[in-house]
């Protein structure tokens, strides 16, 4: 295939005979989708598997973002002339293509730049596009779709990478899909190359592939190789100590977030930060074993209260780590067996269990959530060994963010997968069951029928001072609503007060999905749902048992109403409502209405047909062991 670039270009593209793809790559709306955070995570995890072998120093990532003159990266009129020759031809190109020639006069820039110290770098830049496995340089500057085989079978399987498409993750985050990355090798030979993403192409009247190499360009043999140029451009993009630096110039301004960046190296390598095998410098912050948890302790960063902390958990992840002794579980694919170390923690102020997918290279694959117990009061890290770690690794998306069998397409493979990670999450349950039973022992039998009289006089009481009482023949009452018409007083005029002080109780029609039935047939049924005041609502735990009241009495759009279905929602300390976590049937063993004395029915996590007695619903709730007795509801009812 002929390669074809401008005499005086530094930047090759190969020329092909017609354009037969008009889309920009569709890994670079991915990693974009993903953000500083995938950036950062991706090129670390790259820094981390370039590790010297057999060496104790840590892997030392420093990542500054700055501001350049755009004359001083390399080739960049190069890459702006094929920039205003790309044609869009659907939507998304045209907007894409519009957005970048908005960028391309602006005469200072902003970058980022990733630069690694400890790791080997690449190596044989000098042979250019050579396919020798040893030439680590040609298989990453010049391939996409792989990623360098190392010839230690364990070294290879505990590397982050996998799947070859971690480049483009730095491509992404360029305006003008731009990036270079500077090597400095064993032998201190420096070297400069890079890659630009756009799409098919005509250019001088010739049609070219969508992605330019940073290179220059020889014929040997006849045959025309790539080789890298010798690294004597700006101080933004030297390289003098061994390894490898990234850069990426015209930086998009979401990317442009220091504290995002720091967030992202405590969360997804905090393991291998405390185990002393990583440090990284952001700008000029430093993140150690030392300084990590300065980091988790100010609330620049993170939210420091357990009850609030609902979607980042790398405090707890960190406490847990360092103060819990592992537990050791089994889980089986069907196949194998696989043996991996539990560090976990109960805690009854976590509203959100979680737990924390640690490769051996000490990156954080995901917070796993365990099925069914979401909101259990635990949190964990899961970290195995090497054959352990390669079989995460087989199941990793391409991002590094979440194990799946969504993406194998081996059937059997696939089944092993989704067995695995079913098996994964039963084991997890089983110790969290036994510690909510651990921390909720069973005292034994309690009689209620006392406890019982008690609520019962007391609500009476209730009713009793907010309303009058009429009496009749044989000293018995009946109750009778207190006159709350507003009266004028006599020593203001224009002024009226009530004998009663009127609350702000109620209930509110709602579109929250109902669970008996779908839209049409409830509309047709003229069932309604409504979210119920908290004012409306008495609730006690003791023991084993969880008392709830409703009172409806002055509830006019549930007058004559008989029964209803009760349904709950988690809600937050900060108002927040967290649908379909909790699940009935797992926390309640069961549900009796104290109006009629008989057990009401669960189903599709609502509590079904419970009797109103006079404006009044009361249920007894038996819970089970593990129980979390902090959670708040927003509840619902249906009639």
């Amino acid at each position: 295939m002929q390669i074809v670039g401008a005499i005086a270009s530094k930047w090759r593209f190969s020329s092909i005979p017609n354009i037969e793809e008009s889309n920009f790559n569709k890994i670079l709306e991915r990693f974009y989708g993903l953000g500083v955070k995938g950036l950062t995570k991706e090129n670390i995890q790259n820094s981390l598997d370039g590790r010297i072998a057999n060496s104790t120093a840590p892997v030392i990532v420093k990542i500054n973002i700055g501001t350049i003159n755009s004359k001083d990266i390399p080739g960049i009129d190069d890459v702006i002339n094929r920039i205003k020759s790309l044609e869009g031809r659907n939507s998304y190109t045209k907007e894409t293509i519009s957005h970048m020639l908005k960028k391309v006069d602006q005469e200072e820039v902003r970058y980022i730049s990733f630069e690694d110290i400890n790791t080997r770098g690449l190596t044989g830049a000098k042979y250019g596009q050579s396919h020798s496995k040893k030439d680590t340089w040609g298989i990453y500057a010049y391939n996409k779709g792989v990623h360098f085989e190392e010839s230690d079978e364990s070294i290879e399987t505990s590397r982050g990478g996998s799947h070859g498409v971690g480049k483009i993750a730095s491509n992404a985050a360029s305006d003008l899909h731009l990036m270079y990355f500077a090597n400095c090798d064993e032998y201190g030979e420096q070297h400069l190359g890079g890659t630009v993403q756009l799409i098919e192409h005509m250019f001088n009247q010739h049609c070219y592939r969508s992605t330019g190499y940073f290179a220059d360009q020889k014929m040997e043999n006849g045959t025309s190789k790539f080789y890298p140029y010798e690294n004597k451009f700006h101080s933004v993009f030297e390289k003098k100590t061994r390894g490898l630096k990234i850069i990426i110039p015209y930086l998009r301004d979401e990317f442009d977030n220091e504290d995002e960046i720091i967030k992202t190296v405590c969360d997804s390598f905090f393991i291998s930060i405390l185990d002393g095998r990583l440090k990284v410098y952001v700008n000029d912050h430093v993140i150690n074993a030392d300084t990590l948890e300065n980091y988790l302790k100010d609330s620049r960063y993170y939210i420091q209260e357990i009850s609030d902390m609902k979607k980042v958990f790398t405090p707890l992840y960190v406490k847990t780590f360092k103060n819990e002794m592992p537990k050791n579980i089994v889980v089986s694919n069907g196949d194998k067996d696989f043996h991996f170390k539990l560090y976990f923690k109960y805690d009854e102020a976590i509203l959100k269990g979680r737990v924390a997918i640690v490769r051996t290279i000490g990156m954080k694959i995901e917070d796993f959530s365990v099925k069914s117990y979401a909101t259990k009061p635990y949190n964990a890290v899961l970290i195995g060994d090497l054959e352990e770690d390669g079989y995460l690794k087989s199941l990793e998306n391409e991002s590094h963010t979440k194990i799946s069998a969504e993406d194998i397409k081996d059937l059997k493979l696939k089944r092993q997968a989704t067995r695995f990670i079913n098996n994964l999450s039963n084991a997890i349950a089983d110790i969290i069951d036994k510690e909510m039973k651990k921390n909720n022992p069973t005292d034994g039998v309690m009689d209620t029928k006392d406890l019982l009289y008690i609520m019962e006089s007391e609500f009476k009481q209730d009713l009793s001072n907010a309303y009058g009482a009429v009496k009749i023949n044989k000293g018995k009452q009946v109750v009778k609503a207190r006159d709350v018409t507003p009266k004028t007083d006599p020593k203001k005029k224009g002024t009226k007060k009530c004998t009663v002080k009127l609350k702000n109780t109620g209930i509110k029609r709602t579109r929250r999905n109902n669970p008996t039935g779908t839209a049409d047939e409830l509309q047709e049924s003229g069932t309604e749902t409504y979210s119920v005041s908290p004012n409306l609502v008495e609730r006690l735990i003791l023991k084993n048992n969880e008392f709830i009241q409703f009172n409806f009495k002055d509830i006019s759009e549930l007058k004559n109403t008989t029964s209803c279905n009760l349904s709950f929602n988690i809600i937050d300390g900060m108002g927040e409502e967290y649908k379909n976590e909790f699940k009935l049937k797992e926390n309640y063993s069961a549900v009796i209405d104290n109006n009629t004395g008989s057990s009401c029915v669960i189903d599709n996590e609502s509590i079904k047909n419970v009797s109103i007695k006079d404006g009044v619903v009361k249920l007894k709730l038996d819970l089970k062991p593990y129980y979390n007795r902090a959670l708040k509801f927003i509840y619902y009812v249906e009639v």
